[in-house]
């Protein structure tokens, strides 16, 4: 699929961001992912850092661009390749996340304003198959594609100063869980009890762009027990392997 060309522009002096017309679509997120791996690929001799987000590139070269002509004219080739796409492995994860009143202390708002009972939304919430495009804001926190309309809802206006580690909320088109305790804008529906980020773990999230997930609802009962698997290292986080 084409996407035209995109804006390329010095970052700093280090960095070098490309940048594609503002859409959140699945085939544009594996597009950017294809170019990425080619973008990785000519810089094999040298460490550099490429982040994606749902329209854009970011190359940090972690070395001062003295000639940034040079770095942008073999970006253009690469984006002007016909892109090949190849079969890569991504991964299918299926999170636990508690809806009673005790987490979900925005489902009432929601169930007001978009004139669903708390058991629409719950169905809702966990039906789609959600694709995580990026990570950022927090350490950890996913950026998801595929929130169905009807739960779309405004920010608070006011953010609140601490959100709870594994609150699952929505935000205007999206949704995600805070990886850590902060502040945050977002409604919350749900807690997950499964850490989704480990800074001390040598990979601190299992996750990565162009993987699933499902979200799977559970009682308050099976919350806790989760959390005492969690506690006792016990816990598997379910996922699979699928090809695309």
């Amino acid at each position: 699929m084409k996407y035209g060309k995109p804006n390329i522009q010095p970052l700093g002096e280090q960095a070098i961001l490309l940048t594609w017309d503002e859409i959140i679509d699945e085939n544009l997120l594996y597009f950017l992912l294809e170019i990425k791996q080619k973008i990785l690929n000519h810089y094999s001799k040298v460490k550099v850092e490429v982040v994606n987000t749902y329209n854009s590139l970011l190359i940090n070269y972690g070395f001062t661009i003295n000639n940034i002509y040079d770095e942008i004219s073999p970006l253009k080739k690469i984006v002007d390749d016909k892109i090949e796409f190849t079969s890569n492995s991504f991964c299918q994860f299926t999170l636990p996340v508690c809806y009673d009143d005790k987490f979900g202390i925005d489902l009432a708002l929601l169930s007001e304003q978009n004139k669903l009972s708390i058991s629409e939304i719950i169905q809702l919430h966990t039906q789609p198959n959600y694709t995580i495009y990026f990570t950022g804001f927090l350490p950890g926190f996913l950026y998801l594609g595929g929130l169905e309309k009807k739960l779309h809802i405004s920010r608070k206006k006011s953010p609140r100063l601490n959100v709870e580690k594994g609150a699952v909320a929505i935000g205007e088109k999206q949704t995600g869980i805070y990886p850590q305790k902060s502040a945050g804008g977002w409604q919350i529906i749900g807690k997950c009890p499964v850490p989704i980020f480990d800074v001390n773990s040598k990979k601190p999230s299992p996750f990565q762009s162009g993987d699933k997930l499902r979200f799977e609802s559970i009682s308050l009962e099976e919350y806790q027990l989760v959390k005492e698997e969690v506690n006792a290292g016990k816990f598997q986080l379910k996922k699979e392997l699928y090809e695309r």
